[in-house]
C-alpha cells in the first residue's frame, strides 16, 4: 500500500527524463497506482502519466489499457482519460473506435478544457481541422481567461486557423495579450 506524492513522482521522471528510459517509469508508475492507497494525486492520473510514458516507449497497446484503467477508475486525471484513448486509438489505426469516444465526451456534457484542448490535438493531428477548430473555439469561452488551459487552446486554436488558411479573428487577437 503506498501514499503517493507530488514529490516522487517528479523525482521518478526527472530519473527516467534523465536516463530516456520511458518504458522502466511506464512500468514503475503503474506498480505505484496498482498499490496506491492515497496521495496528492489520484490513482487515474497516475494512471495517465504511465499512459502517457508508455507512448513515449513506443507502447501505445499498452497506453490504451492505462488509459482505459484510468477512465475506470474515475479520479480526478486533469484531463478525461477517454480522450487519451481517442487519440491512441488513432495512433492504432482505430479511427472508428476513437470517433465512438470523442462522440461520447462531447454527449457527456461538461467538458474539461484540458480535454477539450487534447481532443482538438488529437483531431488536428489526425486530420480533420474544422472539428478541431470548433473544439478549440468551444475551450477558448469555457477556459478561465489568463489560465495556461486558456492560452494553449487559444495558441492551438490559432495554428489550426493558419493550417486551414482563415484570417485572424477576435479570438487569435486574444493570444497576443496572453504571451
Amino acid at each position: 500500500m503506498a501514499h503517493v506524492t507530488r514529490g516522487q513522482l517528479d523525482r521518478l521522471l526527472e530519473q527516467a527524463l534523465m536516463a530516456d528510459d520511458h518504458e522502466s517509469l511506464a512500468r514503475r508508475l503503474e506498480e505505484l497506482a496498482e498499490a496506491y492507497v492515497s496521495g496528492d494525486l489520484s490513482r487515474a492520473a497516475i494512471l495517465v502519466l504511465a499512459a502517457e510514458e508508455w507512448r513515449q516507449a513506443g507502447r501505445p497497446a499498452r497506453a490504451l489499457h492505462c488509459f482505459q484503467r484510468a477512465a475506470d477508475d474515475g479520479g480526478d486525471a486533469g484531463a478525461d482519460p477517454r480522450a487519451g484513448i481517442a487519440d491512441t486509438l488513432f495512433e492504432l489505426g482505430r479511427p472508428d473506435e476513437a470517433w465512438q469516444v470523442i462522440e461520447a465526451i462531447e454527449s457527456g456534457g461538461d467538458v474539461s478544457p484540458a480535454t477539450v484542448l487534447t481532443v482538438a490535438e488529437t483531431l488536428a493531428a489526425y486530420g480533420d481541422p474544422l472539428r478541431a477548430h470548433a473544439w478549440a473555439t468551444r475551450g477558448v469561452a469555457d477556459a478561465a481567461p489568463g489560465s495556461a488551459e486558456h492560452a494553449a487552446l487559444l495558441r492551438v486554436r490559432y495554428r489550426i486557423r493558419v493550417d486551414l488558411g482563415l484570417p485572424e479573428d477576435e479570438l487569435d487577437a486574444l493570444l497576443d495579450a496572453a504571451r
